[in-house]
Parts: structure tokens; sequence; C-alpha cells
């Protein structure tokens, strides 16, 4: 049975308003902990102003916020249902004559709503935001020499003229190009016989574009070049992808990248994973709320709200887990992707749902 429009109305208001307030604290003080962090790493770099480090700063929040996303929906549900029951307003619904069941109907819809907002939407803009920050990132800090977050990336290569092996601080998400740039030369013999390095260097077919590069040999001076070219015999899609998460990619590119992807030759499953957990994600919240449900229903005058608290978090740091011991699985190919996105999203709805069950009707 469907519960009335206006209660409903105002039952989803609720809801969303606890979960956008959970969401946009975590979002804030994610912002702000990351720009300290930038403002500190920054130090006296060119370029590095406070501006660029707080639109940096903000570019790479999104990305960073999505990840709690599940963990918004279970507190904000959480706290509407006990802000809720601690107003008596769960003892008047219930004397009225509904149930849990229909009472959970505007925060499970809302939840669905948010899901499919994120991956449609959301997912995609913080996908691009996080690219330009990766471009302003190895900009600012490749020109000033200092390291770029993340780890160094290594790439051992061999040309027509020799072995080379390629160090570089950070890679521009989405693209075959470097940022940071230590390239070793060596001959067929094996013998050492040049060291660059490179502001930026982007791989095309068939060689390496270095730029602002400084080059110096055992028996030679160092001596400075705006473009140098190194040979190569690497792909630049083989680079892109290998460079380029998963999580770097719009929902709405997935499909496309998947298909380029397996054209390439190279295996996809990082890409066909991520792209059945967005699908999984309205699931994922609607579980979520269902755990939030199992844990808040207690009327407040029965005290124990502690433990329902710290069981609600146990829940979700439980449910948290299998999702990436699943995602692991299905990213190493041990467990089907389908499988590994949606296994985490069905068991927590249907665990919840068996605990509802148990509470509500014994």
């Amino acid at each position: 049975m469907l519960i009335g429009f206006t209660l409903g109305r105002y039952l989803a208001a609720r809801f969303l308003r606890m979960i956008l307030g959970v969401f946009l604290t975590v979002f804030a003080l994610v912002y702000t902990l990351d720009f300290v962090e930038l403002m500190r790493r920054a130090g006296d770099a060119e370029g590095a102003s406070a501006a660029v480090m707080a639109r940096l700063a903000l570019f790479r929040t999104p990305a960073v916020a999505e990840q709690v996303l599940p963990f918004a929906i279970l507190f904000g549900a959480m706290a509407a249902l006990l802000q809720l029951s601690r107003k008596l307003e769960l003892v008047v619904a219930r004397a009225a004559g509904i149930s849990a069941w229909q009472f959970l109907q505007p925060g499970a819809l809302v939840a669905l709503g948010i899901g499919a907002f994120t991956v449609g939407v959301y997912n995609p803009v913080s996908a691009e935001l996080k690219q330009r920050s990766t471009e302003i990132e190895a900009k600012i800090f490749a020109r000033s020499g200092k390291a770029a977050s993340g780890k160094e990336l290594w790439i051992r290569q061999r040309g027509i003229d020799g072995q080379a092996i390629i160090r570089a601080e950070t890679a521009i998400e989405g693209t075959a190009t470097l940022a940071g740039v230590m390239v070793f030369t060596f001959d067929d013999t094996g013998a050492f016989t040049q060291q660059m390095q490179a502001a930026r260097a982007t791989l095309h077919d068939g060689y390496w574009e270095l730029q602002d590069v400084r080059v110096q040999g055992p028996d030679q001076e160092p001596q400075s070049y705006d473009t140098y070219l190194i040979a190569s015999t690497l792909d630049p899609s083989q680079v892109r992808q290998r460079f380029t998460p998963p999580e770097s990619v719009p929902f709405w590119q997935l499909g496309e990248t998947i298909a380029r992807t397996e054209r390439a030759g190279l295996d996809a499953t990082r890409y066909r994973l991520q792209y059945d957990v967005l699908l999984a994600r309205p699931v994922l919240f609607l579980a979520m709320v269902l755990v939030a449900a199992s844990v808040s229903l207690r009327f407040f005058r029965f005290g124990g709200v502690g433990k329902m608290v710290l069981g609600g978090v146990a829940a979700g740091f439980v449910l948290y887990v299998a999702r990436q011991v699943m995602e692991g699985l299905g990213a190493s190919g041990l467990v089907a992707a389908p499988v590994a996105a949606w296994f985490p999203a069905v068991v927590g709805s249907l665990l919840g749902t068996l605990a509802l069950l148990h509470l509500e009707d014994g």
C-alpha cells in the first residue's frame, strides 16, 4: 500500500535534507583538508597561488567525496529516522496504521533518485573535474620540480636507438602525456648514453615528444632544448589505458572506452567493472536505507540509541568491506564483473529486508 502524497513528500524532504547535510559536511571537510595539503606541498612553487590551489582542491574534491556517498546515505537515513523517532512522529504514524514499510517508501525513492542522479550527472562532472585537476597539478608541480600527488610512474621501452627507462612524477589522465619526466637511455650493449629531464612528455605513434628538455651525457655538457624526440615502439592506446584509472572515465564514456580498449586487444575488465558498479549504485543506496532502518526504528523512550548508532556504523563498514573485496576479485578476473558489482548491493538489500521483517513482523 502506498503512503499518502502529503506525508510522503514530508518524509522524503526529511530524508533528502539529512542526506545532503551529511554529504555536504564531508565534502567541506575533504575540501579543507585537501586545500591545506596542497598549500603545504606547493610552497613557493611558481603559479601556486592560494586562488589556484583553492580551485585545484575544488576540482579534486568531488571525486573523493563520491567514494563516501554510500555512507552519506546510511548516516543521513539513520539521522532522519532517529529524529522522527525522537519527535514521536513515527509513533503517531504507527498509531495511524502506517507500517514501517510504508514510511520507508519516501526514503527508498530518495535513495534511488540520488543514485540515478550521481550516476548520470555527478559522476561525469566529477570525472571531468578530476582530469582537469590532474592537468593543473602536472603543470604546477612539474614546472617547480616538486613531486605531484600519487605514485611515481616507471616505463621501460626498447627502440631503434636502444633501451630507455622513463620515470615520471605523474600522468595526465585520459591522455598519453607524462609530467615531471626523467629519461635514461642505453645503447644496444647496455651502456648508459644520456639522461634527459623534461617538464612533459607525450607519446605519439613511434616516438616520445619531450618538452622543455635538459640533456646531458657522460662526455658532454648539459644542453637545453624546447622539444626533443625519442624513438619508441609503445602504443599510445596502451599507455593511455595504463595511466587512466576507471574512476576517471565519465559514465557516459565507459561504453566507448570498453569498446576501444577491446578493439586494441587490451583487457577491459577494470572498465567493465566500473560500468557495472555505477549501474548498481542506486540499489546499493537502497540497501543503505534498509540497513539504516533496521537499526534506527527503536523508540527513543526504550533507550539504547548509542547501540543503534554503533550497529548502523558496523553494518555500513561490513558492507563497505564486502564491496571492496568483491571489486578486488572482479578487477583481478576471479569473479565476473556483474557479479562483483551487484553482489554487495543485492545482498545488502536482502539482509536489510530480512532484518526489517524480523523486527516488524516477527
